[in-house]
């Protein structure tokens, strides 16, 4: 094998190792703490969740 199919094979490693963690990252800034959907959470979700500092 020559020095340029080496070259693809690693550029091909860290593509892949990059949208992996950008579609990791991506999915995990969807909940809080508390594994909840961020954009699924209501306005008056205080009124209906106890707070557990209480």
């Amino acid at each position: 094998m020559s020095f340029g199919d080496y070259l693809y094979i690693v550029i091909a490693i860290i593509f892949s190792f990059m949208t992996f963690t950008i579609i990791r990252n991506n999915f995990l800034s969807k909940f809080d703490k508390e594994q909840r959907r961020k954009d699924l959470l209501d306005d008056y979700e205080d009124d209906y969740v106890n707070n557990k500092s209480k």
